[in-house]
This record gives C-alpha cells, structure tokens and sequence, in this order.
C-alpha cells in the first residue's frame, strides 16, 4: 500500500504558518513588474512578510501560418505569444494585508492566481 507523504510547516510554538501564494501572468514584462511592485508594497505597509517576486519560466506559444492559401507552401509567418510569469508569497498575512489585497487596482492585461493556506 502506498503511504501519503505530507510535511506540515509548523512554527516554533506548534501552530501551522499562513501564508498566501500570489501567481501572477502578464504578456507585457513591464506591466507585470508594475503589477509585483505595487502587491509588495501593500504587503509590506501592513507588516507581512513578503518573499519574491520570483520569476518563473516564461511559456513561448510559437504559431507558424501560410502566407498565400493553396499554391505557395513554403511562404509562412511565424508568430509568438510570450506569458511572463511571478511569484510572490506573503507569509502570516493579517486581515488587514488580505483586505488591502483584494481592494488592490492593478494594470489591465495583468491575471492574478491568488491561494491560501
């Protein structure tokens, strides 16, 4: 039979650390540097600690079209799509930094993955 692993992250004192996990995706790098810039801010005004932004690998989608419609095969555009890609990790966030959070203007184009644990 297969055992389960888990570890649980536990502090000194015995009681488990919070902490929230903040993903974020962007096509423009400067827009996502903006995005990690100001959520760092806001953790940090409430006394949280903050860990990142960690720059993920960044997901290339490569799309390669036909220039004519039937006889010139070997005339093609290749497009590229780039998804940038952070992670930043605020560690025992209190009610204060979640509600700055959530109330938190960022740029458009900018997808926040936000989980709690």
């Amino acid at each position: 039979m297969a055992e389960s692993k888990k570890k649980n992250v536990k502090k000194e004192g015995g009681e488990s650390k919070s902490k929230i996990r903040i993903k974020i995706k962007a096509f423009d790098h400067k827009i996502i540097d903006q995005a990690s810039k100001t959520i760092i801010e806001t953790a940090l005004r409430t006394d949280a600690q903050v860990s990142g932004p960690v720059p993920l690998p960044t997901e290339k989608r490569k799309y390669t079209v036909n220039r004519s419609t039937f006889v010139h095969k070997n005339a093609r555009d290749q497009y590229e799509m780039r998804t940038h890609k952070r992670l930043i990790d605020i560690i025992e966030p209190s009610a204060k930094t979640i509600e700055d959070l959530t109330s938190l203007s960022l740029p458009s184009g900018v997808d926040l993955e936000i989980k709690m644990d």
